[in-house]
């Protein structure tokens, strides 16, 4: 059975990613360093501690289990942070990854998928937008992405080292069995805030952003399901074992809703009001972003499962009603 490190297995995309290797027949290990993530186990894979600057422990990591592969999710992941704390996210997400990386080297590892983002692109020049959208960052966090998509670029031409990078758009919704799903310490993605507005569990929703160049105002992303996100790392690991060469992809759905669609449609899977007030913008906040994923389902055969917003609200309310009641596994 093949093995797969997954680093930063106990956040969000991670976990699933988890799942979706172990029900493809794959063995995950999980590491992460738990700095802000709130599992501490997984059913699907043993999840051992170690920081991604900590040379020493991902060595001891790798000698004891042997992975074959590696996922590479481990990140710090919010963008207005990342404009405020710049060095702590190089430090963590660019840094991290060389340690990564040159342990990994040292494995014998080579076959490696990283979770990038549609950050690398910045302010877009053309919608949707697909792999060869100028690459001009607009955020710390961004930046850090395109450094490490560098990286591997570099380590295919100089080691030999292949890899898939995967860009992509706003990760939603959570694990349709209930096993999983969203929830950050501070919370910043808007569907679970909304949801957590429409059940009084927070007085307004805060709409960053009303004067945007968009129908309405509020900015527009395109939200892909995290379970759809999960199963493309599986198809990019796939891909490269069959030895596929090294690529990016960009994974959405190709249609992006603004903020207050978003709103709507909380409003119309819980059956409650979401009460709203308006903000200034966030830094390093882009108008518009919406994927070109052809070429996801041409060379991955990959396609979004869960494409539309209500249905995608939908698993992210009964998972947080569950969560509430019953307190499931959770990934942060």
């Amino acid at each position: 059975m093949t093995r797969v490190l997954v680093t930063g297995a106990a956040g969000y995309v991670g976990s699933h990613a988890c799942k979706a290797l172990a029900r493809a027949g794959f063995e995950p290990i999980g590491v992460d360093s738990f700095q802000r993530a709130g599992l501490r186990q997984l059913p699907w894979a043993p999840l051992e501690q170690a920081d991604m600057n900590d040379f020493g422990a991902l060595a001891r990591v790798l000698d004891r289990f042997r992975p074959d592969a590696a996922m590479h999710f481990a990140a710090f992941a919010y963008v207005g942070e990342s404009v405020g704390l710049p060095g702590p996210y190089y430090r963590n997400n660019v840094a991290g990854s060389l340690t990564l990386f040159e342990a990994l080297r040292a494995a014998n590892v080579d076959c490696w998928v990283f979770s990038s983002s549609c950050a690398v692109y910045g302010i877009p020049e053309r919608l949707p937008m697909d792999e060869e959208h100028p690459q001009r960052p607009v955020n710390p966090y961004g930046a850090g992405k395109l450094m490490v998509e560098r990286m591997l670029r570099d380590f295919d031409a100089g080691y030999g080292v292949r890899s898939v990078a995967l860009r992509y758009f706003n990760a939603a919704g959570a694990d349709p069995d209930g096993e999983l799903g969203e929830c950050h310490e501070p919370e910043t993605h808007a569907i679970p805030l909304a949801i957590r507005t429409a059940l009084g569990e927070q007085d307004t929703f805060d709409l960053f952003g009303t004067d945007y160049p968009t129908a309405d105002g509020t900015a527009i992303r395109d939200y892909v399901h995290v379970t759809d996100l999960a199963r493309a790392h599986v198809s990019a690991l796939e891909y490269l074992l069959r030895g596929g060469t090294s690529a990016a992809f960009n994974l959405g759905t190709g249609t992006g809703h603004s903020v207050l669609e978003v709103l709507d449609a909380v409003e119309a899977v819980t059956g409650r009001p979401v009460n709203r007030r308006a903000s200034p913008r966030r830094a390093g906040d882009p108008p518009v972003l919406v994927a070109d994923a052809t070429r996801a389902r041409q060379v991955l055969g990959w396609q979004a499962g869960i494409p539309v917003l209500r249905d995608i609200v939908r698993t992210a309310y009964d998972w947080h009603v569950r969560w509430r009641t019953t307190v499931p596994v959770q990934a942060h």
